[in-house]
């Protein structure tokens, strides 16, 4: 059974989520530990899919101003990936703010995963933590 929960910093849900980030990001993709954890953990609702109670993958929201939301630290464990555990948060983000807008920064091999969500790619390719990137958009049917 999969169960989506909903935490803010400090909370379990949050330990469980950034548990997850340390593995995917910090020990498979060598992102730098300094630069996992930022200022919007503090301030973003985080999100946890559990796969028969065991943690299994994260994502965050942050409000950049009312109606705009950035998604990040999307991360799905080795073990949990293929089971549409991303497609599962993304759509729990979604619902979680209906009629927003949605950023994010996703890595080049995640756009097919983020365009089949609903987001279009802008702008040149970047690097974040030595990993390319490329921001991604999804207007609110409403904005669109």
């Amino acid at each position: 059974m999969i169960d989506i929960r909903q935490g803010v910093f400090g909370s379990d849900v949050f330990g469980h989520c950034f548990a997850i980030r340390w593995t995917v990001f910090v020990e498979e993709q060598n992102v730098p530990p300094g630069e996992e954890r930022d200022r919007f953990d503090e301030t973003a609702l985080h999100f946890l899919a559990l796969v028969d109670d065991e943690p299994a993958a994260t994502a965050r929201a942050a409000h950049k101003s009312p109606r705009l939301i950035k998604i990040g630290r999307v991360a799905v464990l080795k073990p949990f990936r293929g089971a549409g555990l991303g497609a599962r948060l993304m759509q729990a983000v979604h619902i979680g703010y209906p009629d927003s807008d949605f950023t994010l920064d996703a890595q080049l091999q995640a756009l097919p995963f983020y365009e089949r969500q609903g987001y279009q790619a802008e702008g040149s390719i970047f690097d974040d933590a030595g990993i390319p990137h490329r921001r991604m958009v999804r207007l609110s049917p409403s904005h669109r």
